[in-house]
């Protein structure tokens, strides 16, 4: 069944997934690797429309796939499917351009978070609406952080308390990602750095370990033990 999108919604979700994801080995790219038997990128729009505040949702897919990405996502929900660039920058730019009038929140959430509850992706729309230019969920780092060097000869261990490990979906108020966007000179992998780089504020808000990012092998046997109700 094709789930709906709010007409009335105030959020635009951009999902960059053109990369070819080769820590998850050679095949197909990586937003279209499967996950208990359907593609990375079809669990993660199918939880995006289930978040009520989301208007329109639109996917950057690789060049030679734009057909086949809107024929599989067609009977998910109602997605608007662009061509992707080389870069993330870029396909993100590509999405964002073709979100139509009205929502001023946009997120920015990576299909490889295939798991990322529409809880979350309510919390950054709302922390957005209450003011934050942009808002970025994140976890504590749990683990002892090393800093070394060349020879990976240990120079001292940082302190993680300042430290969180970053998530998607990111979010911004659509005046703020598009002035990011049209200033960016270098190409970011992540456009909360795009912003931070126009002096604009970034926030957090509290992240899901749900929102792992699946990357290599390992991530996609985690999600599997995860879907078979096994987290």
């Amino acid at each position: 069944m094709t789930a709906q999108l709010n007409p009335r919604g105030d959020v635009a979700v951009l999902v960059p997934a053109a990369g070819a994801g080769v820590r998850l080995g050679p095949g197909r790219p990586k937003a279209l690797r499967l996950l208990a038997g359907e593609p990375l990128l079809v669990h993660a729009v199918r939880r995006l429309a289930e978040a009520r505040s989301v208007h329109t949702i639109v996917v950057a897919a690789p060049v030679a796939e734009v057909d086949a990405v809107r024929e599989l996502l067609a009977p998910v929900a109602p997605v608007s499917v662009v061509p992707g660039g080389a870069e993330r920058q870029e396909s993100v730019a590509a999405a964002l351009a073709a979100v139509p009038a009205g929502p001023e929140i946009i997120l920015v959430h990576d299909a490889a978070r295939a798991l990322t509850p529409p809880s979350l992706v309510e919390a950054v729309a709302a922390a957005v609406r209450a003011g934050r230019p942009a808002v970025i969920p994140v976890l504590p780092v749990v683990d002892t952080i090393k800093e070394v060097d060349a020879g990976e000869v240990v120079l001292g261990t940082v302190d993680r308390s300042a430290l969180r490990a970053v998530q998607t979906p990111q979010g911004f108020l659509r005046s703020v990602l598009t002035a990011a966007h049209a200033a960016a000179g270098d190409s970011l992998t992540d456009d909360a750095g795009l912003v931070e780089k126009q002096g604009v504020p970034v926030s957090c808000v509290s992240g899901s370990e749900y929102a792992l990012k699946i990357t290599r092998p390992f991530d996609l046997a985690l999600a599997e033990h995860l879907l078979a109700g096994g987290g």
